[in-house]
């Protein structure tokens, strides 16, 4: 059943408001979200979710904003996966990115939600094919399914938001939390002023900094150091890889946390502390 236009105008009001949020984020310098002490008390940091509606309502338990003004939720990825439609086989997803524009909305100065590939792909057009299927033709036909006629114009309100979404978040002890790290960082040179400044719409194209960064998987301990380096960084929280265990650890710099699975990883830092790689391990839990 096609939603009502009351609903439908409730969605695009959502994704309206998420997007001047994302622009008007207090802690936003350039691409970045700088949280500190006196910013926020802890953040909580989460990674991919792909459609896991049961592990997106984990987070927000968890997370309890309400609860804890002092808390920053950092979220990614939730575009492509997840149940589907009966009538036609579209992807539910979209219903997560919609809530997550509901959550920015919301708490605008508390949630950050990183630029990821999926939903690079989503605002480019740029074709994901899983599995013999095409994740952005069942994507859309998740809308179709949603929202009828109206699809295309919510569609539309979608893609300023994920245009304005930041790239990375970085906490003190000098950590940066992106979606992922580029390949042959070690030895190639990467525009890093992406972080810093207003994005063109040809940093989004297929091989541009943005992309590559968003699309690596590059996990050898000398590409880590040296986009880490390059970034101004000792230690780098991504998502992107699928991790059995809910997290992984490739090297000595990085960390992947990963929410889209039975078992799903997250972490609380407090941004009074300096944590290392080591400590930051640690405290790394399951979602219940």
């Amino acid at each position: 059943m096609v939603a009502s236009i009351e609903y439908i105008e409730e969605v695009i009001a959502a994704f309206n408001a998420a997007t001047e949020a994302n622009l008007r984020t207090p802690t936003r310098q350039g691409n970045t979200i700088i949280l500190g002490p006196d910013d926020a008390e802890e953040v909580m940091i989460t990674a991919d979710l792909h459609g896991h509606r049961r592990n997106f309502n984990s987070i927000r338990r968890l997370a309890a904003l309400d609860s804890h003004p002092g808390r920053h939720l950092v979220m990614q990825e939730v575009c492509h996966g997840g149940p589907t439609y009966p009538a036609n086989g579209g992807c539910m997803s979209h219903t997560l990115l919609e809530d997550v524009a509901r959550l920015k909305a919301k708490y605008p100065e508390r949630v950050h939600f990183l630029l990821s590939n999926h939903e690079l792909a989503e605002l480019t057009d740029y074709p994901i094919l899983k599995n013999r299927r095409m994740l952005n033709l069942l994507f859309r036909l998740g809308m179709q399914e949603a929202y009828g006629p109206a699809a295309e114009k919510v569609r539309q309100a979608y893609m300023p938001f994920i245009r304005s979404c930041p790239l990375g978040v970085r906490l003190p002890g000098e950590i940066l939390v992106c979606h992922s790290a580029p390949p042959a960082a070690d030895f190639s040179k990467l525009d890093y002023s992406i972080f810093d400044r207003e994005l063109a719409p040809e940093d989004l194209l297929e091989h541009r900094a943005v992309f590559e960064m968003l699309w690596g998987r590059d996990y050898r301990a000398e590409n880590a150091r040296a986009f880490a380096k390059g970034v101004r960084a000792k230690v780098l929280i991504h998502g992107h890889e699928p991790c059995p265990e809910g997290f992984a650890v490739p090297n000595d710099v990085q960390i992947i946390l990963d929410c889209c699975g039975e078992k799903a990883a997250y972490v609380v830092l407090s941004t009074r502390e300096k944590p290392t790689q080591e400590q930051i391990v640690k405290q790394i839990k399951l979602l219940d």
